[in-house]
């Protein structure tokens, strides 16, 4: 199996969003290349919120770019086997911290959001990521800043796709 089986595999497996996950696989249809940050009418990206459960607490990383705080994640490439694979790759990157694990189930949200031209969309499938205990982060070059906030700071600091992504996390733990 290949990246792009494995992320049409895993948006039919997908309950809820209905008519965002169809979305999804309509634009995959229309475009073969839809996986690759190469497809300027928008690409599907991986992302996983990292979680302390035991501390109540998320780590989030002020993006370079946006500057905005946001969930670890960023666009497939041809070496991940998995959209699983290429969520956890990114936070790994991103985050700094070794020994992250994925939520079993899947994804637990789904988000599109509009970006600047070339890009006009992201198709972001979001997953959870647990850290180890005790777990150091680092600062990567695609951030200015990785941070802990408590779940509860998180709404004063970020935008509302993340707290709903947080808000999907908090249910699936």
């Amino acid at each position: 199996m290949n990246l792009y089986d494995d992320t049409v595999l895993v948006l039919k497996g997908y309950e809820g969003q209905e008519e965002l996950r169809q979305a999804y696989l309509d634009h995959l249809a229309a475009h073969p290349d839809g996986l690759w940050k190469a497809c300027q009418a928008g690409h599907v990206t991986a992302s996983a919120v990292v979680v302390d459960p035991e501390r109540g607490r998320v780590l989030l990383t002020l993006h370079r770019k946006l500057r905005m705080w946001l969930q670890m994640g960023g666009h497939c490439e041809p070496g991940d086997a998995t959209l699983a694979a290429a969520a956890l790759r990114e936070a790994t990157e991103e985050s700094g911290i070794p020994g992250l694990t994925l939520l079993p189930g899947g994804p637990v949200r789904l988000d599109r959001h509009a970006l600047p031209a070339p890009c006009h969309w992201h198709f972001d499938v979001q997953y959870v990521a647990v850290a180890p205990p005790g777990a150091a982060h680092a600062v990567s070059d695609e951030s200015l800043d990785v941070r802990w906030f408590a779940y509860d700071e998180v709404g004063e600091v970020a935008d509302e796709s993340v707290v709903r992504l947080l808000d999907a996390a908090r249910a699936r733990l």
